[in-house]
């Protein structure tokens, strides 16, 4: 593997995780600041990728369709939210209901398992009628998105609904003997979540030029991956560098993806070969521990 093949794995790497970002940092909003294992990712990821695509090829701009996504993951998220705050179910099997409920609700929106988007405009069509390439279209649009994404958060969570949140997520009881409706609060993160993960799903149908209806297999242990390889490289940060490492941390897995791929791993194969990367990153804090322990020891006796 040369020099050259290695800028053009990343250049791709870049474009692909920059994009999937929105949906590791959607994850990051349940899985980290609310402390709730949300499984919905896997079905309102597909939503946002299938309400765009049904939306453009209705003659609807891409801007507006990708709203529609984002809109479509908002509801999905309210929807695990009530069933998990006001019925009570257990926040994973809540996941797991809404998730399992959007295949058809998303299969119905599409009327079809696929959409292709080839001959459409996306949002991606304005830059690469400019003359750029669609990797780089897709990196500067991704960036823009993540940008503006991470941006809204960092305001949203400083302020007094945010804090709220933030609050709920670190110590609901004491939350709750402050006077937050902490329900109301994992609704609100819910929502907001899902929201990212809809419009990643949105912006990945249109640089595809298809949507599918089982794209979302998968797509938790990919925000996962992207969450602790971030959290392994940047430790005990604040919010906002927290979030910018969340896709740095998507780039980097879609990067290691590619490399395992470059060695003629079968297509059948891909996903066993996925769950081996997330294995590995899932496993980094702990030998990272072990060996800081062990570096703090020595440091120790040396002195």
């Amino acid at each position: 593997m040369t020099i050259s093949s290695l800028g053009i794995i990343l250049q791709s790497a870049t474009s692909q995780g920059i994009v999937w970002a929105l949906l590791a940092i959607g994850v990051f909003l349940t899985y980290r600041i609310l402390d709730i294992a949300d499984l919905t990712a896997e079905g309102s990821f597909p939503l946002g990728g299938g309400i765009a695509a049904v939306a453009i090829t209705n003659g609807f701009s891409p801007w507006t369709a990708t709203l529609f996504g984002f809109g479509g993951g908002i509801l999905a998220g309210l929807v695990s939210g009530v069933l998990h705050t006001k019925l009570k179910i257990p926040a994973l099997l809540a996941g797991i209901i809404t998730m399992t409920g959007l295949y058809s609700v998303t299969s119905r929106v599409m009327n079809a398992p696929n959409i292709a988007l080839l001959g459409e405009k996306t949002v991606f069509s304005p830059l690469e009628e400019m003359g750029l390439s669609n990797i780089n279209a897709t990196i500067i649009v991704g960036a823009l998105f993540s940008l503006i994404v991470i941006f809204l958060l960092f305001l949203f969570f400083r302020t007094e609904l945010g804090l709220a949140i933030r609050s709920t997520g670190d110590n609901i009881e004491m939350s709750e003997a402050n006077g937050i409706n902490t329900d109301n609060m994992k609704m609100i993160g819910y929502m907001i979540s899902n929201g990212c993960i809809s419009l990643s799903g949105a912006l990945i149908a249109q640089n595809n030029s298809f949507a599918d209806l089982n794209s979302g297999v998968g797509t938790i242990v990919i925000g996962l991956a992207s969450i602790i390889i971030a959290e392994v490289i940047f430790r005990n940060k604040p919010l906002l560098f927290r979030l910018f490492t969340v896709v740095l941390g998507a780039i980097i897995y879609r990067f290691i993806l590619a490399i395992v791929f470059e060695f003629d791993v079968e297509p059948a194969d891909s996903k066993i070969a996925s769950a081996i990367v997330l294995v590995l990153c899932l496993s980094l804090g702990q030998f990272r521990g072990k060996f800081g322990s062990k570096k703090k020891i020595n440091g120790g006796v040396a002195k």
